[in-house]
Parts: C-alpha cells; sequence; structure tokens
C-alpha cells in the first residue's frame, strides 16, 4: 500500500500556553514518541507544523519532512489539508503529535481496511477521532470545498466522503483500554499521562 504519515504538530496549545509537541513523557517529547510510534508504519512522515515553529524533531530521518501550514490559524482543517496536499501517498494515516500512547496494533489496521473508503476514522459513541485516521488524497477535494465556505469543522466533511467509522467494540478489541486516542491538551492530562507511563513502563 502506498502510504504515508502526517503529523499535526502545528496547534495553538491554548489550553496549555505552550507548545505541547516540546513537553515530555517517560522521557520523550511528545511529538518524539508519535514519531517513534508511527516510524514503523508508514514509509514517509510529514510533520506539519505552523510558520517559523521550531519542533524537537530526531536526526538523521530521511523519510520525514516538516512543511508549514498552508492555511495558518484555520486549525486542524488547515492542518488536514497541508498534510494531505504534501503527502505523494495516497493513503495517508494522520495524528496528532500530542498522542502519547499511540499503538501500533491500533494504527496499522485502519490502514489495511482504508481500500475502498476516503476516510477511515474511530467513533466511540458521539465522539469522532478526527486525528487518529486514515485519510486519502481523494479527500482535498472536499476540504477545499469547506475553506470557500469558510468551514473549518473537519466533521462536516465527514457525509461528503465514504468513511469507514470504527466502532466501540472494534476499537475495544484493538486497544482495550482506549490509550490511543488519550490527548494532552492541559496541564492536568499531562500530569495523567506522566503517572500512566509509569504504570505502563
Amino acid at each position: 500500500m502506498d502510504k504515508s504519515c502526517i503529523i499535526l504538530a502545528g496547534g495553538k496549545s491554548s489550553r496549555m500556553a505552550r507548545d505541547k509537541a516540546f513537553v515530555t513523557v517517560g522521557g520523550e517529547s511528545l511529538l518524539q514518541r508519535v514519531i517513534n510510534a508511527v516510524d514503523p508504519i508508514a514509509g514517509n512522515t510529514i510533520v506539519v507544523a505552523a510558520k517559523g515553529q521550531t519542533l524537537p524533531l530526531p536526526s538523521g530521518r530521511q523519510n520525514m519532512k516538516v512543511v508549514a501550514d498552508i492555511f495558518p490559524n484555520k486549525g486542524v482543517l488547515g492542518g488536514l489539508y497541508t498534510g494531505l496536499a504534501a503527502s505523494k501517498s495516497f493513503y495517508n494515516l494522520v495524528v496528532a503529535c500530542d498522542m502519547p500512547f499511540l499503538n501500533q496494533n491500533f494504527l496499522r489496521p485502519l490502514l489495511q481496511i482504508a481500500n475502498g473508503y476516503d476516510a477511515v476514522i474511530p467513533r466511540l459513541g458521539n465522539m469522532i477521532e478526527p486525528l487518529h485516521a486514515v485519510y486519502t488524497k481523494d479527500c482535498l477535494g472536499i476540504l477545499a470545498g469547506l475553506f470557500e465556505h469558510d468551514n473549518l469543522k473537519v466533521r462536516d466533511a465527514f457525509p461528503l466522503l465514504r468513511v469507514r467509522y470504527l466502532g466501540a467494540a472494534e476499537i475495544e478489541g484493538l486497544d482495550p483500554r482506549r490509550l490511543s486516542l488519550f490527548n494532552v491538551n492541559t496541564e492536568f492530562d499531562l500530569e495523567k499521562a506522566r503517572e500512566m507511563e509509569k504504570y505502563l513502563a
């Protein structure tokens, strides 16, 4: 399968008041943990950053590139569009840089079932996780249409796409504790992640 990974790292981190990519869990930055998790899965990794943003990137990774957000201050939608536009792969695993417990046993099946769909997205009840998902290049036109209507809600693209949702039973079969979907959004989340890391180590 022609596949790449896109990591969105250009968020404002407004609830933490500092760049989440740099905060550490288990002695590694959040961004480094995410890179380590996806590196064995995708042939190439694209990190989407804000213009002028400095990131804690590993050295010597020839299969990784950093691209500046095409649509600054347009949230997840802007980062997703930028990553897909920069990718040379048709299938793209898209994750956020603030997910410290990504699980390859959960990520790989997303790609394995992507054939015939525009996107594969986990869904728990009313909660949709658009940044632990697979998107194809065919999504670009729909996303561009949202920008044209000044709509920055990624989920509004889903009714216009062929989406394969993973329900709760499927998610729990791959990741029973749902740790992959844990995001570090606040200082409280960060402390919780550090405590979880001690337990998991």
